[in-house]
């Protein structure tokens, strides 16, 4: 049988390598880190002859540089060359060699390392000599990353007939040596994830091992395992697509293939996507599934009890307190009216919770479909979001307290004398509003679960979400034992209506923090002025109210509203202003203690102390996030923890995502979730521990040894 070698030499230039003397090269530009030069394969150029240049990186031992994929971190160089005089032309398409893989700190890099020439054509026009000018841009990294760049300057005199070959082009042809070649294979990619390669010659005995480098980042998980099966004339590698991946494009590459010799031999390749089951030689070498993979068949019944389990814990949480307080003044009223009355309230409750969750998952989905990066509780990185709804219950809040009412059926309104389906619905609605800057455990598989599959199966799984968030109160009042033993309305229920408005007040001061921080000091101006406006409006409007139930007038009553309305359109119009207005000097990330010593999250900076083998706490919050704020509270930033910390010297690094941050965005996906709050420990040796979404003292220090 024909060897792999054998197989592909066709497409792989010679190997030869001339002698060399005097080489056509720039002066060098040198670092503590490396030494760069631009050389050329020819020393004098020809008329309209084309020449190959090249950015040599000579790198010092344990620097290197980078792919056109950088991978998980890193960046890729750039090199724009000019040539002036006799012959001109310009070039910066870099032709790029195999890289090797590094893998460290839970991540994936594509890089070069030693003597590197990252060659390009450059095609010439004219007679006579020529001087090159280029500019060159390069990322070197060992255990820190710094940026590079030189200019160069390289003259080149001219022949009277073709340039013959210089002395520097053995270079470039140890430089062929290593690029990829169109593979001689058919390629194709299932749903997925199984990338095929079909063609003669392939066996287990031409291919021991096998790897896929992906063109463009963003499309698999880089660092994640890629079984290998051989059959006769195919192989397949098993990759795992990111759930935010782009497929409707060929997967474009390089595939690695390694003979049992030890040679490599790197193949470009550009796999259509394939639909219905791929053929896997032995099915029983296929990766188990993971927990974060899409889900199939039966997972999805999983996945859907996960969704209905986080809601139902999601009653729980802080965030979704003020409103569940409403909701409670409603179940009290349940003690004094029918059964038939009891299941309705609870069936629109419901329609308006499920309502919210499915437009809400069907926004989410459609933004992912979009190539965003949105995750759960993204609305609430909306400063204007923010504000909206500190409005919104600022006015519910004056409701309950009396200073103007709203009929039954209207938003929001829990009278005592009767609530209406469309005040049920709201409270469904405004629930699942304020529920969103939480994550109940459970609920992070089954959000990556929804957005990561079928757009159909993941709206269903936010409608099981919504059931679970409702069903506490259909309970109450489904069964008549629990419904009866409701306190009879009396008088006592005004008192606790006005009660009920000091939550969502306290509720409104955290949104308030939350747009600061995300605004800047100056935007508390504008929601606080929004304030005394709503309230004002509210008030006068109450005037209208009692006016016309004493009077009957309705020239004031007309005039109460219109001013009323008008506070509102001032309101919108100072908001929409102000959001187009530069941020100003924002607030740092929340809960920062000093001694903690805490710093802000970074892949380069995670890397960075990872290769230093120390002990890392990765800590992803956000300040509309309740839950991270309550774990920091009572979990975090407490005396035994931040002492433990000292003493294990455990660096604390913090990602705020309270405005949207793509290296978190990255850093959530690469681990699964779709939302905050996200706590990794990386052990000074050892795999990750991923905590759970709700943390306790001992918890913490359990994981971290002490």
């Amino acid at each position: 049988m024909l060897s792999l070698l054998a197989l592909l030499a066709a497409g792989i230039c010679g190997l030869g390598v001339n002698g060399a003397s005097i080489a056509a090269e720039s002066p060098a530009v040198v670092s503590a880190n490396d030494t760069a030069t631009l050389v050329t394969d020819r020393d004098s150029i020809g008329p309209d002859q084309s020449l190959r240049v090249g950015l040599r990186l000579q790198l010092k031992p344990g620097w290197h540089t980078y792919w056109i994929n950088p991978g998980d971190a890193g960046d890729t160089p750039t090199l724009d060359v000019t040539a002036q005089g006799g012959a001109t032309g310009k070039t910066s398409d870099i032709h790029w060699p195999m890289p090797v893989r590094l893998s460290e700190g839970g991540l994936m890099s594509y890089a070069y390392v030693g003597d590197v020439l990252l060659p390009a054509s450059l095609t010439l026009k004219g007679t006579g000599g020529t001087t090159l000018h280029a500019h060159a841009e390069w990322l070197v990294c060992a255990e820190v990353c710094i940026p590079e760049s030189g200019d160069f300057s390289l003259t080149l005199p001219a022949s009277s007939g073709p340039a013959p070959e210089g002395a520097q082009a053995g270079l470039f042809q140890a430089a062929d040596a290593k690029m990829p070649i169109p593979s001689p294979f058919k390629a194709h990619v299932s749903a997925e994830g199984v990338l095929t390669l079909e063609g003669r010659g392939l066996s287990s005995t031409a291919v021991s091992e096998a790897w896929f480098l992906p063109e463009e980042g963003g499309l698999i998980d880089q660092v994640a395992p890629q079984p290998l099966n051989v059959g006769k004339d195919e192989l397949s590698l098993h990759l795992k697509f990111l759930k935010t991946a782009h497929r409707d494009a060929p997967l474009k590459g390089l595939v690695v293939l390694k003979d049992e010799a030890g040679q490599e031999s790197p193949i470009q390749i550009s796999a259509e996507q394939t639909v219905g089951p791929t053929k896997v030689e032995d099915a029983a070498a296929a990766p188990a599934p993971t927990a974060d993979a899409v889900p199939t068949g039966a997972g999805w019944l999983r996945v859907m009890l996960f969704a209905f389990v986080g809601g139902l814990i999601l009653n729980l949480m802080p965030c979704v307190f003020p409103v569940l307080a409403m909701k409670a003044l409603s179940l009290a009223k349940m003690g004094g009216v029918g059964r038939r009355v009891q299941l309705q309230s609870a069936l629109f409750y419901t329609l308006g919770v499920t309502g919210a969750f499915a437009v809400l998952g069907l926004l989410m989905i459609g933004l992912r479909l979009a190539g965003s990066s949105a995750g759960w509780g993204f609305q609430f990185q909306s400063a204007g979001f923010v504000v909206g709804v500190c409005w919104l219950l600022f006015g519910m809040a004056l409701n309950l307290l009396g200073v103007f009412e709203i009929s039954a059926g209207r938003l929001g309104q829990l009278h005592p004398h009767g609530a209406g389906h469309a005040g049920d619905m709201m409270t469904g609605l405004l629930a699942v509003i304020v529920a969103t800057p939480c994550t109940a455990p459970f609920m992070g598989v089954a959000i990556a679960g929804a957005l990561g599959g079928p757009a159909v199966m993941g709206l269903l799984v936010f409608l099981s979400m919504g059931l679970g968030l409702a069903a506490p109160y259909v309970l109450v009042a489904s069964v008549p034992g629990l419904a009866s033993r409701m306190p009879k309305p009396g008088a006592w229920m005004g008192v606790l209506k006005q009660a009920l408005a000091f939550p969502l007040l306290a509720t409104c001061v955290w949104l308030l923090w939350v747009a600061t921080i995300e605004r800047g000091v100056n935007f508390v101006v504008v929601a606080g002025g929004g304030l005394v406006l709503l309230g004002f409006a509210a008030w006068i409007y109450g005037i209208g109210q009692h006016r016309a139930m004493r009077e009957g007038g309705r020239g004031t009553v007309f005039f109460c509203r219109v001013v009323a309305v008008l506070c509102m359109v001032v309101c919108g119009a100072g908001l929409s202003r102000s959001l187009a207005e530069p941020v100003s000097a924002t607030a740092t990330s929340p809960a920062t203690s000093a001694g903690n010593q805490i710093q802000s999250f970074s892949s380069e900076k995670l890397a960075d102390l990872r290769a230093k083998g120390e002990p890392v706490f990765v800590d992803m919050t956000a300040s509309w996030c309740i839950t991270c704020m309550v774990n920091e509270r009572v979990a975090l930033d407490v005396d035994s923890v931040r002492k433990a910390f000292s003493a294990q010297h455990v660096a604390y690094l913090r990602g705020d995502w309270t405005n949207r941050d793509a290296g978190i965005s990255a850093y959530l996906k690469a681990h699964g979730r779709d939302g905050v709050p996200l706590y990794v420990y990386y052990p000074a040796h050892g795999s990750e521990v991923v905590l759970p979404q709700i943390l306790t003292p001992g918890l913490v220090l359990g994981i971290i040894g002490h």
